[in-house]
């Protein structure tokens, strides 16, 4: 089974480069790793191309427990089908 990453609060441009790092050597660890987004507040899209360049460096990455607001931006911009989800 692989470890999970939670993201709490907001997954923006003002956090990018915090959440960059922290997700880059969690990936190094886990390339299976699943990122819970279910307390994420606010999604941008910083947010967004954090989760798709992961994602690239990651092919087996998922999206857990995506939050409303994930919910909101992946529905507006079809990204939904781009991770594998318990959703």
């Amino acid at each position: 089974m692989s470890g999970a990453f939670a993201i709490e609060g907001e997954l923006t441009i003002y956090r990018a480069e915090e959440l960059q790092a922290a997700l880059g050597e969690a990936l190094a660890r886990d390339p299976a790793l699943q990122i819970d987004l279910s307390h994420v507040t606010e999604f941008d899209g910083a947010g967004v191309q954090l989760l798709l360049a992961a994602r690239k460096a990651a092919p087996r990455l998922a999206v857990v427990r995506p939050s409303p607001a994930v919910l909101e931006v992946f529905e507006l911009l079809d990204l939904a089908g781009q991770f594998r989800s318990d959703a």
